[in-house]
């Protein structure tokens, strides 16, 4: 039995790898109508093609042996037959007699003699409805084949990073929002029509816009089809520093740089954060359990199995100031996902059913857009804001817990002498909060001053921890400090996760 290699998992594994005749193949895939192709097309199209190629060699393979046995052929005496049905048997024609069968007209019947010695008789010229007379039987036995749609079911997954890993070491094929061209055939895009693109989104607001909105204006050649038009715009675009792509996946959505508001295209410093190596030995259950409850976006633990479409969580110094949100593996579940560093999408306060935009920052694990509607319903570093998913696609509605005013006895930052100290008095509280995260902050700008001479004097947390300690505890009547309160308190003037923290 001849054996094909393409039968075979490990054919499509991490041995696979992209020849000559493969990429000749998709670039006059790609010539029959210049439309851009998905990986998954391309995967597909592949595993036709080395599929077919596989057969037609073992064809031709087969033929140097001899002649393809079919009814409906002739064959002469001490002609050389294969017989495919046989596991591909060689044989010789023997003798060659008349065929008898009332239900059929005249054929013949001819006498091979087999390898090993085995005489067979077959029918020849039998010129009727005959399994072994179509020509795709002639490399059977074929329904013992898994078809090439079979087998882009069973491995296309693996094959599809394969090729993405193949054609991106290459430089013949570009891919784009997720489809492929070859280079060579990119429609030309010009200064004048990139101009032209500036133009109009900054006739909007920046963007967002599609690719389609732009080309009404920009006008390319029109007898270069529509989908290569776009593919074409969109690769000058990626390539001209003036344009970002921010749209969620499946859309492709520009953006003037230059109108991007500066926390969404520059990280804040108070955001920032360095990693330090963390002995997690030392982390006690409690401290462990702590850890999961904060939730910091640098902690980056395990999100759960389960997509959320609420998600609490509890708002630290950093953010408050900024106008953002931590993107936590749980948090970030909830907002739109795409193939860039920034990500354009909705706000929509729950009460007012107002929308305004935000961005979605994941290289940096945070969403900015909330600094607005913080300082208009006087959100305190410590709240409980909650997300939910919004009925737009990509929306994300921002709500608080309990919106019952009331003054309370809470803790309150005090810049003093460059150093931050800490005292209980009396606040208007909008909100519920968690009452060992809260600080509220009368002075951000004083606070803000001792944040950068710490990092002037680049002090140790260790250092920084001995200074904030007796002030925190000095609020307690038992002298003691909560580790959340302290975390809490520290993001105050460096940004710190708790693992490095408790592990201090």
């Amino acid at each position: 039995m001849t054996v094909r290699a393409t039968q075979t998992p490990e054919y499509w594994g991490n041995a696979f790898r992209l020849t000559n005749e493969d990429r000749e193949y998709l670039l006059n895939l790609f010539l029959e109508d210049e439309l851009p192709r998905s990986t998954d097309e391309l995967t597909l199209a592949l595993t036709r093609s080395r599929t077919e190629r596989e057969e037609a060699a073992i064809r031709r393979k087969q033929q140097a042996q001899g002649t393809l046995y079919q009814p409906k052929r002739s064959f002469q005496v001490g002609e050389q037959v294969v017989f495919p049905a046989l596991d591909f048997a060689v044989g010789r024609v023997a003798g060659i007699r008349e065929g008898h069968n009332p239900e059929f007209g005249p054929f013949k019947v001819i006498e091979a003699e087999l390898d090993g010695g085995r005489s067979r008789e077959f029918a020849a010229e039998f010129a009727y409805e005959h399994r072994l007379n179509a020509d795709e039987a002639l490399l059977s036995p074929t329904e013992e084949l898994v078809p090439p749609d079979e087998l882009y079911a069973r491995y296309g997954a693996i094959l599809r990073e394969r090729l993405e890993i193949e054609l991106k070491a290459g430089s013949d094929f570009i891919q784009l929002a997720g489809e492929w061209f070859p280079r060579g055939l990119i429609a030309d895009v010009n200064v004048g029509h990139l101009n032209l693109a500036e133009a109009i989104l900054d006739m909007n607001g920046g963007g967002p816009m599609p690719t389609e909105a732009l080309l009404r204006d920009v006008g390319l050649p029109g007898e270069i089809n529509r989908q290569l038009q776009i593919f074409s715009l969109n690769y000058a675009m990626y390539n001209d520093e003036r344009f970002d792509e921010v749209g969620p996946t499946g859309e492709v959505l520009w953006f003037l740089r230059r109108l991007e508001p500066p926390s969404v295209v520059t990280q804040p410093r108070q955001l920032m954060y360095t990693p330090q190596p963390v002995d997690r030995s030392r982390l006690t259950p409690d401290l462990l359990k702590i850890e999961r409850s904060l939730d910091d976006e640098y902690s980056q633990l395990p999100a759960p199995d389960d997509l959320p479409d609420e998600v609490n969580f509890t708002l630290t110094f950093p953010h408050r100031q900024i106008g953002s949100v931590p993107l936590s593996p749980r948090i970030a579940k909830l907002f739109p996902t795409g193939r860039t560093h920034r990500i354009r999408f909705m706000f929509e306060d729950a009460r007012t059913g107002a929308q305004w935009p935000g961005w979605v920052v994941r290289e940096h694990h945070y969403a900015f857009g909330l600094d607005t509607w913080y300082a208009a319903n006087d959100v305190p570093a410590g709240a409980y804001v909650q997300l939910r998913r919004g009925d737009e696609p990509g929306a994300v509605i921002v709500d608080l817990q309990g919106h019952h005013l009331r003054r309370e006895w809470v803790r309150v930052a005090v810049p003093r002498d460059g150093r931050l100290t800490f005292e209980m008095l009396k606040r208007a509280i909008p909100c519920d909060y968690d009452d060992q995260m809260i600080v509220v902050t009368d002075d951000p700008v004083g606070v803000d001053k001792v944040w950068l001479n710490i990092h002037a004097h680049d002090a140790a947390l260790t250092e920084l921890i001995e200074q904030l300690l007796p002030e925190l505890a000095k609020l307690s009547p038992q002298g003691n400090v909560h580790a959340k309160t302290l975390y809490a308190a520290l993001n105050l003037v460096r940004r710190v996760p708790p693992g490095p923290l408790f592990d201090a």
